[in-house]
């Protein structure tokens, strides 16, 4: 079967975003080749500067005690994608303070965040994962790994205060890259770990659209690669 040039427009569309992406910083928009369909946006931070904070990210925290966590774009041979992952590489904080990375501008209602984690170090706390429908610091979902904990949960943060939805246990290496996803529909909300629906539930907390993130309690230090969000619509 032949296609014209017409038809193979959209791939050759597709296949430019994709390498501007990885030259020139960390995102691409896949609806390029068409309106209708749902766009994705990712970040690889590899043509961030090593060192800075990735650009469009905000530094933030919920509970915050006056020393925010160092966010940097580093080098990691052993990244998803590499040479740079982005990274919690000074952290002094500890109890219920929560570490922040947002994209900015970024609105989502309905939508699928995913992303790979590493869990470096942390005395109390270890991990993390995605945020979604973020109103700011103090307003937002998380889904987040703890393997000092052995497990796997899903949250909201409300006024600054945390309340668990959902939990899984899960007992795995934490010095190796995981995968996290996120599928949240109206009211549903889908979590997986690597490749495992491990939670499903409904919740109302949040209904607006919102900013996405990553986040790590306390003392963690945690390293995200390869953030992707798939915008499902429900915009308003």
């Amino acid at each position: 079967m032949t296609h014209s040039s017409r038809d193979a427009r959209p791939a050759v569309i597709l296949a430019v975003a994709f390498v501007l992406a990885g030259l020139f910083g960390c995102r691409f928009a896949q609806s390029l080749a068409g309106a209708s369909k749902p766009t994705t946006v990712a970040w690889n931070f590899d043509g961030a500067t090593v060192g800075k904070v990735p650009p469009g990210w905000k530094v933030a925290e919920t509970a915050s005690r006056g020393h925010p966590a160092t966010w940097q774009v580093v080098k990691d041979t052993s990244a998803p994608s590499p040479p740079n992952s982005v990274a919690i590489t000074a952290n002094t904080n500890h109890g219920h303070t929560f570490n922040l990375l947002l994209a900015q501008p970024t609105s989502y209602k309905d939508l699928e965040i995913e992303l790979m984690v590493k869990a470096v170090a942390g005395k109390e706390d270890q991990g993390g994962g995605p945020v979604w429908r973020a109103k700011d610091a103090d307003n937002y979902y998380i889904c987040r790994w703890n393997p000092l904990e052995d497990n796997f949960r899903v949250y909201y943060v409300k006024n600054g205060r945390r309340r668990q939805l959902g939990s899984a246990r899960v007992r795995t290496d934490p010095t190796v890259w995981h995968k996290i996803k996120v599928r949240h529909q109206g009211t549903k909300i889908q979590a997986f770990f690597d490749g495992k629906k491990l939670i499903e539930l409904d919740d109302t907390t949040f209904g607006d659209p919102g900013m996405v993130g990553l986040w790590v309690k306390a003392d963690g230090r945690s390293e995200f690669d390869n953030v992707k969000v798939l915008d499902l619509g429900g915009t308003k």
